[in-house]
């Protein structure tokens, strides 16, 4: 190619990239790591009344006195409904009461009791799917029946009407 076509063919060229269409902006994918919100993996064990009778009172110390869960006024019979997915880990008596427990992803466990078990340890749980029913007679209950809704993670006693709350939001300055 003689030199004198050289500019006219560099022209030529730029001028087709340039007259491209400049890429559009596009949404970044939603990130595979970002957590739904809190309601979307939680649920409230009792459908559809749940009116706390007794708050969480976590106890000053690791053998001290305190309410380690909270109690949601039910009816006898009613049933008790896996707050998330999990497995269950533990469907029996324990201390004379009937007590299901079921183990949640990141170290969770959950724990309803008095209920009737209807599912056995080992089976998988879906959030809502039946675990038993509700017995009557949860000491300091001021109705007919009470379910005591326990969470824990490891040996460290949680309020498990956190895992209703959408998680708190906090702005910091920029430096």
């Amino acid at each position: 190619m003689p030199l004198r076509r050289l500019p006219i063919v560099l022209l030529v060229a730029c001028t087709l990239v340039s007259a491209q269409p400049a890429p559009t902006a596009r949404a970044a994918p939603p990130s595979v790591d970002a957590p739904p919100s809190a309601n979307a993996l939680w649920d409230w064990p009792l459908a559809p009344a749940h009116t706390v009778t007794r708050p969480f009172e976590p106890p000053p110390g690791p053998y001290a006195a305190g309410h380690r869960g909270v109690d949601l006024a039910g009816d006898t019979g009613q049933q008790v409904l896996a707050a998330g997915a999990g497995t269950v880990a533990f469907a029996g008596m324990v201390a004379g009461r009937p007590v299901v427990s079921v183990d949640h992803p990141n170290g969770l466990r959950t724990t309803y009791e008095p209920v009737r078990p209807g599912l056995a340890a080992g089976q998988p749980v879906s959030r809502g799917q039946p675990l038993g029913v509700l017995d009557g007679g949860h000491a300091g209950c001021p109705v007919d029946a009470c379910l005591h809704w326990g969470l824990r993670r490891a040996e460290i006693y949680l309020d498990p009407l956190s895992l209703l709350r959408p998680p708190r939001v906090r702005l910091l300055p920029w430096p």
